[in-house]
């Protein structure tokens, strides 16, 4: 049983518990063969009793290991950053790592200031997802790491793990030109990130490839966050010249939020307007309709990012860029004029 003192249980406690030498416990919590079967029964035995629990971060002074990773997200309340980190920390888990988790919350400075605290706790190796798309001299760290996120891409000779955003918006713009809405709007993030480029690039290809003229794609820009998409859904109903109005937006949060200013304007979806989102998060099968979303592989690319992360610190580090399909997960959020003949309007749908 634990100390009455209530103080933590140690090696000592579990050596007078089973009868042995600190050695001997060494040893059999160490793995050693060379003890008798009696004496390691008593061992773990008095381990369970006493309730005590290795000093990691003493065994990784010796092994030069910690024990422990880290992960940076932007904003651990989205809940796709959530569901990755969720997923790098059960891969972690099971192979009896410590993750600790910052959330920048999209704050260079904050970042900054993350990354000396995982440096001053000697964690063995990072996962990142830098804010700034102008990261800088990732040399300067120190330690292993694998990048995840948009800005993976200013880095190609780095490993790193993310959507197939390509793969995932021709996905998307498919599923709208399939149900008659061949030039949709679109609800974009800020200019200064690199995942609105990517976003933008890829849809681009896909109007060049069907032979549609991408200019006459109407577009608002906003923050990728649930005010941003209300804002921006406002701006758009604003504009004239329409019957019928379909929206890809670049995250699910936007498009909950242009849900809102659809409803707001007295105006019904799918009925008036038709909406995509881009992520997969848990909200969008509770919004009222349903959101149509292209669902990114959130906790896949946390197991991932974790296994390259473990490969880099082992040397093995032999995958380079690992790129994961998304996949479409149909709701109410779309309505089908595929029956129609396409309206000829100033902002597509």
């Amino acid at each position: 049983m634990n100390n009455v003192s209530g103080r933590r249980a140690t090696i000592i406690d579990v050596a007078k518990q089973a009868g042995v030498s600190k050695s001997t416990v060494a040893r059999v919590l160490g793995g050693s063969t060379r003890i008798s079967e009696d004496a390691r029964d008593r061992v773990l035995k008095a381990v369970k009793d006493t309730g005590y629990e290795p000093n990691q971060m003493a065994a990784g002074t010796r092994s030069g290991r910690s024990g422990l990773l880290a992960i940076v997200i932007p904003d651990v309340t989205n809940p796709f950053w959530a569901e990755v980190a969720r997923g790098a920390q059960d891969r972690a888990v099971r192979e009896d790592i410590s993750l600790l988790i910052f959330s920048s919350d999209w704050d260079a400075d904050k970042e900054a200031t993350h990354l000396r605290s995982l440096r001053r706790a000697r964690v063995d190796g990072a996962i990142i997802n830098p804010v700034a798309d102008n990261f800088g001299d990732l040399s300067r760290f120190g330690l292993p790491f694998v990048l995840i996120g948009s800005s993976a891409e200013r880095f190609p000779d780095t490993a790193s793990v993310g959507s197939d955003i390509a793969q995932a918006v021709r996905l998307g713009m498919d599923v709208l030109a399939t149900n008659g809405h061949r030039t949709p709007a679109l609800l974009l993030g800020p200019r200064s990130r690199l995942a609105r480029a990517r976003f933008l690039r890829a849809v681009h290809e896909h109007c060049v490839e069907r032979d549609i003229d991408p200019a006459v794609l109407a577009m608002e820009e906003s923050d990728y966050t649930v005010s941003g998409g209300h804002e921006a859904m406002s701006r758009l109903l604003g504009r004239k010249g329409r019957k019928h109005l379909a929206v890809f937006a670049a995250n699910d949060l936007i498009a909950l939020g242009a849900m809102m200013a659809v409803r707001e304007a007295g105006l019904s979806c799918p009925e008036d307007v038709s909406i995509l989102g881009f992520d997969g998060i848990p909200a969008g099968a509770f919004s009222w309709p349903g959101l149509t979303t292209i669902e990114k592989p959130g906790r896949q690319i946390g197991i991932r990012a974790v296994e390259s992360l473990l490969d880099e610190i082992a040397g093995r580090a032999e995958h380079g860029r690992i790129f994961l399909p998304c996949r479409l997960v149909e709701r109410g959020s779309i309505a089908d004029l595929s029956a129609q003949a396409p309206a000829r309007v100033a902002v597509g749908g």
